[in-house]
């Protein structure tokens, strides 16, 4: 049975006064980008958010936004995480020394939306050929077509 996700909120709030705050939604909390390697370490080890469920990336007109999904097994507790990032300079830290499923995740939001996850042991494209220029799910992204 899921835990009261409340408590697990304040409790976060209260251990990281100005960085974390209540989400608009319930279950949610946001990030100060800064904050997100200590936040996500306190989740894993003292709150029991064993699993990242997923993660990605939303491109607003005036940020990115990281969403992750976090989930304590066995008690299927929920947790979202969200992170607002400059759209100039896109960063955040890498959770792989975290949750190694994180990998995969952090190489595709790099390749498709050009978020830059620092101590990443390997971020490099996996979709798009090396090559490629640009990330083609920003909004910003123009297709170019062959003539």
């Amino acid at each position: 049975m899921a835990k009261e996700i409340q408590p697990i909120i304040e409790k976060l709030v209260q251990s990281f006064p100005g960085q974390v705050e209540a989400g608009e939604t319930a279950g949610q909390v946001m990030v100060a980008a800064s904050a997100l390697l200590p936040v996500m370490e306190k989740a894993k080890g003292e709150l029991g958010f064993n699993m990242l469920a997923d993660l990605t990336a939303v491109d607003y007109p005036e940020n990115f936004e990281m969403v992750y999904h976090l989930m304590a097994i066995p008690d299927a507790t929920m947790l979202k995480v969200k992170v607002k990032l400059d759209k100039g300079s896109p960063r955040v830290a890498s959770l792989v020394g975290l949750w190694p499923a994180a990998d995969v995740q952090e190489r595709e939001t790099y390749d498709l939306m050009g978020i830059f996850f620092e101590g990443h042991p390997n971020l490099k494209r996996i979709l798009c050929p090396e090559d490629f220029q640009g990330h083609p799910l920003r909004k910003d992204y123009i297709l170019k077509t062959r003539s």
